[in-house]
């Protein structure tokens, strides 16, 4: 890198105009920043700034990811103000103009910033620094008791931070539930039989793990509705209960018996055996049941093995051609029927398995992650709620700032966006002002089910429905600039060599 490069909303800027903008608790930002950029600093910048303003302490949110990083934070948020009440003038001043002050503006803000420790120890608040699910902790114990109940959660809990414990136990029960259920039971047999224990069971795991994403679905009507019918793609078959049934009957035996002619009447072998391998399909009996394996016969003689297409051999003659066309739309819409049947199998049994599991936790008094973000989903999402979780609370959040923004899950984000849309178009001083940093090359919760892709999603909103700016920086703090250009020619030099 032989030049830092700071952007906002796309356009070059120096550093100074940068920080300006991403240290100002007055703006909403997105910031993506590499690795060293100083996405913390930023962050503990735009409290600081936020508190020398007269934010009150505990109208600031910051969100992190793990219990270990809100203590580091809350660390270098103490260390800050503390060297603040110790610096010398000049000492001051520069870190004030490095959070994006004036001059003329650090001068005025000196006295504040030397006193502003002591002032915040003394209203006896502190700066809200918490994990994500943490502070869904904090909303759910002051639910109403009404919403409790309509999520199914106990009044008095047990928070399960890792959900092996549960999940270890829920296999048993679900087994003796399917004893008693005979469609879920038939839907388990018939799927280890297609496709095996092992995947039939990881199938379910997974669903389980997506849990409250599937029930949020499943409500909505995306479940049943996610994978299409034979019919709807193929419309020409809607007669027919199952796509092989459209062999049945006379007019299918005579034209394909009619196709058989004309192959036969071939002087290779190839055409002669397709022809043989159509009388012998049309030999079964012309029932429902035989149709399934007359179309395996008919697909085995004239398609390659793998592939819904004709053997080489067969592609010069018209009359395999005419029924590669039927072969395929039949094929086509057989695959798809065994996929609808088989979603609708791990469907049911998807909903017996999420039914055991909330009796399991049910009985032991037992909240996990997806429950906590769940629930802040329905708490924040409700504009009458969130203000009145808001004044139990006693706590009108005014700036929220969340590090490491890449590591959030789809449900952590929804639930803040069911929050914040309310103030969408609202204009400053009425909305909480948001601070998100982040780089999407570092994301490391995937199996937390993080999604980079939700950084994409908020910095459109807090662009678009916030008013706000998107800014990146690619600079990092990390390595001098004379040290990354050392190592590129040293880099050069070995792919030389």
């Amino acid at each position: 890198m032989s030049q830092a490069a700071y952007q906002i909303n796309g356009q070059t800027v120096g550093s100074a105009d940068f920080y300006a903008v991403a240290c100002d608790p007055g703006r909403s930002v997105a910031v993506e920043a590499c690795a060293g950029a100083g996405k913390t600093w930023m962050l503990v910048a735009r409290i600081v700034r936020a508190l020398l303003d007269g934010t009150p302490a505990q109208n600031v949110l910051a969100i992190t990811f793990t219990k270990k990083a809100a203590g580091e934070m809350r660390g270098r948020l103490q260390r800050e103000l503390r060297e603040c009440e110790t610096l010398p003038d000049a000492g001051l001043l520069a870190r004030l103009t490095a959070w994006g002050f004036s001059a003329e503006q650090a001068a005025a803000r000196l006295a504040g910033l030397r006193e502003l420790h002591a002032r915040v120890n003394a209203q006896g608040r502190m700066v809200q620094v918490r994990t994500f699910h943490s502070w869904f902790a904090a909303l759910l114990r002051s639910a109403p008791l009404a919403v409790l109940q309509e999520l199914n959660l106990p009044l008095s809990y047990e928070l399960l931070e890792d959900d092996a414990r549960a999940t270890s136990l829920v296999w048993p029960r679900l087994y003796r539930a399917l004893a008693g259920a005979p469609v879920e039971r038939q839907d388990f047999f018939d799927s280890v039989a297609e496709h095996g224990r092992h995947q039939t069971l990881k199938s379910l795991e997974n669903a389980l793990s997506k849990r409250v994403e599937f029930a949020m679905a499943d409500a909505a009507g995306v479940v049943d509705a996610s994978v299409m019918s034979f019919d709807q793609l193929w419309p020409e078959l809607a007669h027919v209960n199952r796509p092989e049934d459209a062999l049945l009957g006379e007019a299918a035996r005579q034209r394909w018996l009619a196709w058989a002619r004309v192959l036969g009447g071939e002087s290779l072998k190839s055409p002669q055996a397709a022809a043989q391998a159509v009388v012998d399909a049309f030999e079964l009996p012309d029932e429902p049941g035989h149709m399934a394996h007359r179309l395996a016969v008919l697909r085995k003689a004239f398609f390659v093995a793998s592939e819904d297409r004709l053997s080489r051999n067969l592609a010069k003659y018209e009359a395999a051609q005419a029924a590669e066309v039927e072969l395929q739309r039949l094929c086509g819409a057989s695959h798809q029927h065994q996929a609808k049947l088989h979603h609708q199998r791990l469907t049911r049994l998807t909903r017996m398995l999420l039914r055991v599991y909330a009796d399991l936790k049910r009985e032991r008094a037992w909240v996990d992650m997806n429950d906590l973000e769940g629930a802040a989903q329905r708490l924040l999402g409700d504009a009458e709620l969130s203000g009145w979780m808001q004044q139990r609370m006693d706590a009108r959040v005014s700036q929220l700032l969340i590090n490491e923004f890449q590591d959030t899950n789809p449900l952590q984000w929804q639930a803040l966006y069911g929050w914040l849309s309310a103030y969408s178009g609202a204009g400053p001083g009425v909305a909480p002002s948001v601070f998100l940093v982040g780089d999407p090359k570092q994301s490391i919760y995937r199996f937390r089910r993080a999604e980079p892709q939700v950084f994409k999603a908020a910095q459109a909103f807090v662009v678009q429905g916030l008013g706000g700016a998107l800014l990146s920086c690619d600079h990092t703090r990390r390595c001098s600039p004379a040290v990354v250009q050392t190592l590129n020619v040293v880099m050069q030099r070995a792919v030389a060599w």
